[in-house]
């Protein structure tokens, strides 16, 4: 029996394949959310006290929970606790198993410096910034160090998500970027402190999922392109990733299987890196942080290769090692055809690309099927969104031979669904798919910067 420490899609998904082992799910909810989609698609479900997000990170109010119901593992899913190396100790001296990597991996991984560290002793290049927590004056210095020409990225040391990142490129920005940056790590995570590095940019977002056992043995299931962003906010995944060039490909795989062996790491890990135009005196790639948990775009790496990846994470804590799971790397199957996420929010846009969460009923929801179409959803006629939490409401996820039939399946999916009562992100990724540039494969960072008339409705 598990305890699924989440909400909304990602707490239906793990009871899904929960389902699939025979194990039996205990889902929890805040006072606010009791009628959410998740208490009704596991097995039982549990109040918690409080509101909003702080109840999901209550992590004592969740091992009572897991202790009383005779729970033997705590699943928690993206984002709350999922990172958390203290709560993954805390589940161990209660002999619970934690469904994720060792609190020693999540110690490095989930604090962005650390990380760092690991990779340059994995010889894997890293972006020029400051060596952990920074002050303000030192990230005027570093700033400075850089040139006229440069700029720099400020970013959370703790959680991920796009929450308390901001790039700077004039010195008069600085100032109030560092505070935003600091009050919005604080607010998500818990902690303000903040670290800079040099900005690489325009670059493509790539990120390898990587598997271990724990033994020190690790494998891989290829690559995912994440470049389409708003806000530092994934918009578009696609595995693999179109146009990357083999050695290019495996030099990213091998830079995150080289650091995931060095800290043995158990389950599942994600491995981000930034990969700019090669030339003269050009980064080629650079890694950027790990996260070590499952991620919102799973579900394009289990298309294109037909592994349940929420599966592999329990088996793994039941104790399987990965020839166990005939997943040793000279086993791993090769990418099949395209995959492609796309994640509607409840949310409306302004013309300058800002968002706020939408409120409302779902009056009807009706997502879209057929061959080569899935959705994750928490989403249901009469459901009511809820603006204390995340925006995510549907993940649309299509699978085709080729970029082309991915493309195409895309399209009719987003034509296809029908959604009342609450404004969401479909139009906006509606036009961004059919976009010339989306089309052509022009994806990198700066993609909406450049594309900034696809933010609002034609005139």
């Amino acid at each position: 029996k598990i305890v699924i420490a989440n909400r909304g899609e990602i707490a239906i998904r793990i009871a899904r394949s929960a389902a699939d082992l025979g194990i039996r799910s205990h889902a929890v909810y805040s006072e606010d959310d009791r009628d959410s989609d998740h208490t009704r698609k596991s097995d039982q479900a549990h109040a918690l006290r409080g509101q909003g997000p702080a109840a999901y990170l209550d992590a004592t109010q969740i091992i009572r929970v897991a202790r009383e119901a005779g729970c033997d593992a705590i699943h928690p899913g993206y984002g709350f606790l999922s990172e958390n190396a203290d709560f993954a100790r805390q589940c161990a001296e209660a002999s619970i198993r934690f469904v994720g990597p060792s609190p020693k991996a999540l110690d490095i991984f989930g604090d962005k410096a650390k990380a760092r560290r690991l990779a340059t002793r994995c010889e894997v290049p890293i972006l020029p910034g400051t060596d952990g927590a920074t002050t303000l004056a030192q990230a005027q210095s570093f700033l400075r160090s850089i040139g006229p020409a440069g700029g720099l990225m400020i970013k959370a040391i703790a959680g991920g998500g796009g929450r308390g990142m901001r790039p700077v490129r004039d010195p008069q920005e600085l100032e109030s970027a560092f505070e935003r940056c600091r009050s919005e790590a604080l607010q998500a995570f818990g902690s303000g402190e903040v670290y800079v590095e040099k900005l690489l940019s325009p670059a493509r977002h790539i990120e390898v999922q990587v598997i271990g056992d724990g033994s020190g043995e690790v494998t891989h299931l290829w690559e995912r392109e994440c470049s389409l962003q708003r806000n530092r906010q994934k918009l578009v995944e696609i595995a693999p990733a179109p146009g990357l060039p083999r050695p290019l490909r495996d030099a990213l795989i091998e830079a995150a299987l080289r650091m995931a062996r060095t800290v043995k790491l158990g389950s599942l890990a994600t491995f981000e890196f930034l990969v700019g135009p090669s030339g003269k005196n050009a980064v080629e790639f650079a890694f950027i942080e790990a996260n070590p948990r499952l991620q919102v775009e799973h579900t394009v790496t289990e298309e294109v290769t037909g592994i349940d990846l929420v599966r592999v994470q329990l088996e793994l804590a039941d104790g399987k090692s990965l020839k166990d799971l005939g997943l040793p790397t000279s086993r791993i199957p090769a990418p099949r055809g395209m995959a492609m996420q796309l994640r509607v929010n409840a949310e409306s846009m302004s013309p300058d690309g800002m968002v706020r969460p939408a409120a409302g009923v779902l009056e009807a929801f009706d997502p879209p099927s057929g061959p080569g179409v899935r959705v994750d959803t928490c989403g249901h006629g009469g459901f009511r969104s809820n603006p204390r939490f995340d925006s995510l409401l549907a993940k649309v996820i299509v699978h085709g031979r080729d970029r082309a039939e991915a493309l195409a399946r895309m399209g009719q999916a987003l034509d296809s669904f029908i959604l009342e009562g609450v404004t969401t992100t479909i139009p906006f990724l509606s036009r961004v798919i059919r976009s010339p540039a989306f089309v052509s494969g022009k994806i990198d960072t700066r993609f909406l910067e450049r594309e900034s008339h696809l933010l609002t409705p034609d005139k």
